[in-house]
């Protein structure tokens, strides 16, 4: 595996992560007659992911970042690790256990799939470790933040940690001692733990004992000087012979296991009558699915190891990760929270687009007014979700003239605005209908009491459709204009969730164009009444015609190369593994068409293959903002069809969810896409190019260029809205 080389402002030199596909990369040749359904043509999904996890750990690595923004990255790249064992390696031990020999399109098995990914998470632990203790650590502490050990601690810092362990600590902690009378104690899913090894003056041998740490008193107890602060399962580990008086503690080390969270659902069962008692037994199964990975802290005894897997069933060789830094690194986001805004990237308040701005904010028509003059595109967080999304919401509530609101409802934000308006307008005597997508994964607990309260409110809600996850971010709102009834619609790519909002970079359409809402409307009869044989104008729904509209978009653009004309594909999306699109694009490539793809994520498409994909380029970008938004463009011959909405190129995204793609007809809003898409393009400082190796080499400028920052240009162009005017 290749080293990280970070970046080195003297030399500029080339940043080459390590990446996991070139070990498993199809080495054979290929050619313009190979086969498209050859494996050798498909990077492997799991590792591109992992890879993708390199670029987000590579912010913690590179010192062009604000310092606590890298303690925030590595949070971020923590938190993204574990999501990615309980969900895409919990699958593939599915997959094992199950006896599934079926490869995937790259030509390998589930075991083969977990050997690869062993191999490729061990250093990035390991990089994750060596940031955290050499880079990150020492950098904190010159600026006055730190983590401190117990033992670097004055005594009269002791004793006033020891106060508080005894008054607010002791009371919650329950040691749970394993022997012939005390069988092995359930391990919680990634909650932190502590493996105590004891001996006793009457017992023979060694005792053991586990711990769990109370992380929800909160992992760091801050210290008197500002910006220091020791992490609980030291205090607890120090003052350990208090749990076990009368005994020896002869070690302490924490631990944590991440268990499976890739059921299977029985969601294709007609039978399956109440879909949250389905999904609320799910989460029951969840709490006690097989273990797959352990964490242990580095000098963790191999008895204590080997005990451990012994009883969660894990494999030491495969299962067991050394840490030799901190344990849960996502925790450190506390620490990323400080308010040191020398530390921080420069503040980013989105701004008001100006028609928004233009109208009176006491008038409750005025955001209708804006919108019913024509289209409006809205780019989050450059432009603000407050101010134009929430409020449309909000606005709708109290407007006498509205007659009824419906939205699809995926994630919402804690003490969200969204679901108050919606209960505002139910109790102002509107008709309110919402889909609660109680399936979204780790949210489905919150989403089905989200849906409660919308009940209790007196609002319609559905839970989704058994057998399909809705994930299209739709908002109807009907309205009694003075020239008779017009609804008001938002397409969105993202959550309406307004924490997110801030974060995630999303793309929406508000509008009232009469095509767009009769779509709409239609949209909703099928979702809430279940009647899906619609007919759509403006909007293209998954699972019924995406796939086929995509494979005609990418057809049309090889009918236009081999005839001449202008033909051109640009795709932007945050990933793309089914292999039927891909295979399109193949073709696409082979016919001459140019086909630019901005990928934030995994993807199994190999780039630059000769006679398959020379055509074909891929880039990720990956910065503050967390490229969320799916921007479709198709030169059509000089009449470029343009299209935003919420589904990636992916499988499920195609057949298994419900998903909205919206067409852009105004000119102008699509010449804006356009110009994101270019602006990406540009990009010198946080894009990552793809090679047909799998390797992703970080863009620099040349000697005297220019740095273009895609993220921060977007940031320009939203404070200076005459750069949006494109004629």
């Amino acid at each position: 595996m290749d080293a990280v080389r970070l970046y080195d402002s003297r030399d500029r030199a080339e940043i080459l992560l390590p990446f996991a596909v070139p070990r498993a990369v199809d080495a054979r040749p290929i050619s313009p007659a190979t086969d498209l359904n050859d494996p050798a043509l498909y990077f492997n999904r799991e590792l591109s992911w992992l890879d993708f996890n390199w670029r987000v750990l590579h912010q913690a690595m590179d010192p062009r970042v604000p310092l606590l923004e890298r303690v925030r990255f590595l949070s971020i790249t923590q938190s993204n690790l574990d999501e990615f064992f309980r969900t895409r390696v919990g699958g593939l031990r599915r997959q094992q256990a199950a006896g599934v020999t079926l490869p995937s399109p790259d030509g390998r098995g589930p075991g083969e799939q977990l050997r690869l990914i062993r191999d490729s998470v061990t250093p990035m632990q390991d990089a994750m470790d060596r940031t955290w203790v050499d880079a990150l650590q020492p950098a904190l502490r010159e600026h006055g933040i730190c983590v401190r050990t117990y033992e670097s601690l004055q005594s009269t810092e002791q004793r006033r940690i020891a106060t508080h362990f005894r008054r607010t600590i002791y009371p919650v902690l329950t040691p749970l001692a394993v022997d012939p009378g005390h069988p092995f104690p359930f391990i919680s899913d990634m909650s932190l733990s502590q493996a105590v090894v004891l001996f006793h003056p009457t017992r023979p041998g060694k005792q053991f004992a586990r711990l769990k740490v109370p992380t929800g008193l909160g992992r760091w107890i801050p210290l008197e000087e500002p910006g220091q602060f020791l992490p609980i399962e030291a205090v607890i580990a120090h003052h350990m012979n208090e749990l076990f008086p009368g005994t020896q503690v002869a070690s302490v080390h924490a631990f944590r296991v991440a268990r499976n969270a890739d059921l299977w659902r029985d969601d294709d069962d007609d039978d399956a009558e109440d879909l949250l008692q389905m999904i609320s037994e799910e989460l029951r199964e969840r709490r006690f699915a097989p273990a797959i990975r352990l964490e242990v802290e580095e000098g963790m005894p191999d008895t204590v190891i080997d005990l451990l897997c012994s009883e969660l069933d894990l494999d030491p060789g495969l299962d067991v990760y050394r840490v030799k830094g901190l344990i849960d690194y996502a925790d450190l986001r506390t620490i990323a929270d400080l308010h040191r805004a020398e530390l921080r990237f420069p503040p980013w308040e989105p701004v008001v687009p100006p028609p928004f701005r233009s109208t009176s904010a006491e008038d409750p028509s005025s955001i209708f007014n804006v919108v019913r003059q024509e289209d409006r595109l809205l780019h989050h967080p450059y432009d603000s979700f407050a101010g134009t999304v929430q409020r449309f919401l909000e606005e709708a509530a109290d407007d006498p003239r509205v007659l009824a609101i419906k939205m699809t409802l995926y994630r919402t934000s804690e003490n969200s605005p969204i679901v108050k308006s919606l209960v505002r307008a139910a109790d102002r005597g509107k008709q309110v209908a919402v889909l609660v997508e109680v399936t979204a994964r780790f949210d489905e607990l919150k989403n089905i009491e989200w849906g409660q309260t919308l009940e209790r409110a007196g609002v319609h809600v559905t839970y989704g459709l058994v057998g399909l996850k809705t994930h299209a971010k739709v908002i109807l709102v009907v309205r009694e204009d003075e020239d008779g009834i017009r609804t008001y619609c938002h397409l969105g790519t993202g959550n309406y969730h307004v924490a997110t909002a801030r974060v995630y970079t999303d793309l929406g359409l508000l509008t009232a164009h009469p095509e767009v809402g009769e779509d709409v409307v239609r949209l909703f009869h099928y979702l809430t009444g279940h009647a899906p044989e619609q007919r759509y104008t403006s909007l293209v729904v998954a699972p019924r015609d995406l796939r086929r509209t995509l494979e005609s978009l990418v057809q049309r653009e090889i009918t236009h190369a081999s005839e001449g004309r202008p033909a051109g594909i640009m795709l932007k999306m945050n990933a793309m593994d089914d292999v039927g699109m891909i295979q399109a694009l193949y073709a696409a490539s082979r016919a001459g068409v140019s086909v630019d793809l901005i990928v934030r994520g995994h993807t199994r498409l190999r780039p630059g293959l000769h006679g398959v994909s020379d055509n074909i380029r891929i880039r990720s970008i990956v910065g503050r903002f967390l490229e969320h938004d799916r921007i479709l463009w198709f030169e059509n011959g000089g009449e470029p069809e343009t299209l935003i909405g919420s589904p990636d190129w992916r499988r499920r995204n195609l057949e298994d969810r419900v998903e909205t793609v919206v067409h852009i007809r105004d000119r102008s809003l699509q010449k804006r896409l356009r110009r994101i898409l270019e602006a990406a393009f540009a990009d010198n400082r946080l894009a990552w190019d793809l090679d047909s190796q799998g390797s992703y080499r970080l863009s620099s400028p040349a000697p005297g260029e220019e740095v273009r920052n895609f993220q921060e240009t977007l940031m320009r162009d939203a404070m200076e809205p005459e750069r949006l005017v494109i004629t």
